[in-house]
């Protein structure tokens, strides 16, 4: 397989993107061809997302546009409104029928969504843990039935977020570029050696290794190993050389263009990222595409799904970590307002919510949407919504409840059945590897019964899997 064009000069020498002191011109246009020849992203398509009856331009409502709380008499009580048996947490990005986020394959003995331990909502790497949305006492359990829906962590998980890869210690980029040179030279290529490096340095550090590459022997590595890999190892090595932001911008712009839009990536990029990196992603996808990435969402996008990923593209949602328990009562009866407690529904005032306040802040609205409407949220998400704007709005909530299950889940959902989604299965794995890979594994352990190597051994094969297996730490 060839990739034409992969970027000649490389990428920085010095680590961190964009380089600090520099952003005002981040990133320097040009620097990062585009790989013309890439295997396309793939992950699927949802269905087609409602394209009327959502309001014009001219900005989403206030606070102040939803229904005000209290206001409405028939807005049910704690405890006053029907139970519904059955009903279980059902969102995810396409499941099968019948199949609740994070349910096992067998669909029993589990249910809700996993509750997770004070989680980190940072861009990176992070040992210490962020305040709970519950500070100074313990989380209320007052839900239908007197049980909070989400079962309890084991002991051993994890405070905060941690990647698998760390950067090492004793790191020299002059060696390993060396090390890599020997690899490929001669008849053959030593894949081992290749692994050996790639998966055990951080992506500052593979920058520092590519820029030693090209100083000590003219040559451009990216090219080199090109030449000496295809397939699905090709596109995890490639993957693995990009920086973060540049992966993700090149992954969007992937998505969007040409035939058909691929939705999901589209979720899982601007849904789950923070502020900070949703605007260096923008400035990236200008400087490198010369493109900008609202217009290609409204092109390629419509109705509310397309207003949704337009909220998303600003970066401007609330990281404040405590959490006002008033508001979050207040927007709870705003979205029952808006959904289960009228006819039709009021899509700007989910957006609105769901767009600007803070992931801890929606753990606790879901928390008091579930004491009040005795449903949870989610499955009123589901009951309102349906296609991508579904699927981008339960995104938000899975990340607001717990961000390492939901990519444990996709890792799943890329290799159940016939068949293997590669591109998400590299992406996941190569953007979260330095951030909470670690978290992500323990949580498909407990969600399906089996650890994430298991599943990657049996769904891959031959170096790739060697790789992403290294990655992966098993």
């Amino acid at each position: 397989m060839s990739y034409p064009g992969y970027p000649p000069t490389g990428y920085p020498a010095f680590p961190g993107y964009p380089p600090a002191g520099q952003e005002s011109s981040f990133p320097p246009p040009g620097q990062y061809s585009y790989p013309s020849g890439f295997p396309p992203v793939g992950g699927g398509a949802y269905p087609p997302a409602p394209s009327s009856g959502y309001p014009g331009a001219g900005g989403y409502p206030g606070a102040g546009g939803c229904p005000a709380p209290g206001g409405y008499p028939s807005a049910p009580q704690p405890g006053g409104a029907p139970s519904y048996p059955g009903v279980c947490f059902f969102f995810s990005l396409v499941l099968p029928p019948g199949q609740g986020f994070g349910a096992p394959p067998s669909g029993a003995g589990f249910s809700g969504y996993p509750q997770p331990p004070s989680q980190s909502y940072g861009g990176g790497p992070s040992q210490v843990p962020l305040p709970g949305g519950f500070p100074g006492g313990p989380m209320p359990s007052q839900y239908p039935g007197g049980q909070s829906p989400y079962p309890s962590q084991p002991a051993s998980m994890t405070q905060g977020t941690q990647g698998t890869i760390q950067p090492a210690a004793d790191f020299d980029a002059m060696r390993d570029a060396e090390i890599l040179r020997k690899a490929m030279k001669g008849f053959g290529t030593d894949e081992q050696a290749i692994v050996d490096v790639v998966a055990n340095r951080s992506n500052d550090q593979r920058q520092n290794i590519k820029a030693a590459f090209k100083t000590m022997y003219g040559k451009d590595l990216i090219k080199d190993l090109k030449s000496e890999l295809s397939g699905n190892m090709e596109e995890l090595i490639l993957a693995l050389f990009m920086p973060p932001t540049y992966y993700d911008a090149w992954s969007l712009q992937n998505a969007l263009k040409g035939v058909g839009t691929q939705e999901r990536v589209l979720i899982e990029i601007l849904c789950t990222r923070t502020n900070q990196e949703i605007r260096e992603i923008v400035r990236c996808y200008q400087s490198e595409f010369g493109r900008d990435l609202e217009k290609d969402i409204r092109s390629d996008t419509s109705g509310h799904f397309e207003r949704l990923l337009v909220s998303m593209c600003q970066g401007n949602r609330d990281e404040n970590q405590n959490v006002n328990h008033q508001l979050a009562q207040e927007d709870a009866q705003r979205l029952y307002q808006a959904g289960e407690g009228r006819l039709g529904t009021d899509e700007s005032c989910f957006n609105m919510i769901l767009a600007t306040r803070s992931f801890p802040q929606l753990k606790a609205t879901m928390e008091a949407y579930s004491r009040m409407a005795n449903r949870d949220l989610l499955s009123s998400v589901g009951r309102e919504f349906s296609g991508s704007v579904e699927s981008g709005l339960k995104t938000i909530l899975q990340c607001a409840l717990n961000r390492p299950a939901f990519f444990a889940e996709r890792l799943y959902y890329a290799m159940k059945g016939a068949g293997t989604d590669d591109s998400t299965l590299v992406r996941i794995v190569v953007t979260r590897s330095e951030i909470d890979l670690v978290q992500i594994k323990q949580m498909f352990s407990q969600m399906y019964q089996k650890t994430l190597g298991t599943r990657i051994a049996s769904d891959t094969s031959g170096d790739y899997r060697r790789l992403l297996l290294a990655i992966v730490g098993q």
